[in-house]
């Protein structure tokens, strides 16, 4: 069976998503991610209830884990706790490799998030900072972070607007016919 790989152009990095077994014999989710040198995701969030491991395979991350910055080469990690802001960034100069492995009752839906935010920077929905590029870039990204409001948090703008704006352009968005999962 051939795996999917999932180009984001604008994040400059590729992921494969994979069921694998955890240590204490369950299932997890992982990432095997390449993130171009300057790659990744460079605007700071939180997951409210998922942790994230990140294991460096090759080249240097650096990951922003609350105020801190932590720097991995290969063989080493980093772990995001829940509820803790953070990003990741390929400081290298060649191609990272790593894996992330989490665990969530719902981690499906952080696989869906990730694909259809790359499917909207492969149509160059928004810029590498998560700004949107056009009107219906921006309803289609309250579409996306609407639904998944559970899951993922922005730290900028602050919470409070995102749950009074979010919901609304969302509507509008949906009446337009945007639907997550249904970006390609």
């Amino acid at each position: 069976m051939t795996e999917r790989v999932v180009e984001d152009p604008v994040l400059d990095q590729r992921i494969i998503f994979r069921r694998v077994l955890a240590e204490d014999g369950g299932e997890d989710l992982q990432l095997e991610m390449w993130v171009e040198p300057g790659g990744g995701v460079l605007v700071a969030h939180v997951h409210p209830q998922m942790e994230e491991r990140f294991h460096v395979i090759a080249g240097e991350v650096t990951f922003l884990v609350g105020r801190k910055r932590v720097v991995a080469g290969p063989g080493q990690s980093a772990t995001v706790p829940a509820g803790v802001r953070h990003g990741y960034q390929n400081t290298g100069r060649e191609t990272a490799h790593a894996t992330c492995q989490v665990r969530h009752p719902d981690d499906a839906q952080l696989q869906q998030f990730l694909e259809d935010a790359a499917a909207l920077n492969r149509a160059g929905a928004f810029t590498k900072r998560g700004i949107p590029k056009s009107v219906k870039a921006a309803l289609q990204g309250a579409v996306l972070l609407n639904h998944h409001r559970e899951m993922v948090l922005f730290t900028m703008p602050p919470a409070a607007i995102q749950r009074l704006v979010l919901p609304p352009l969302a509507r509008i968005g949906e009446k337009r016919g945007y639907r997550v999962g249904a970006f390609d």
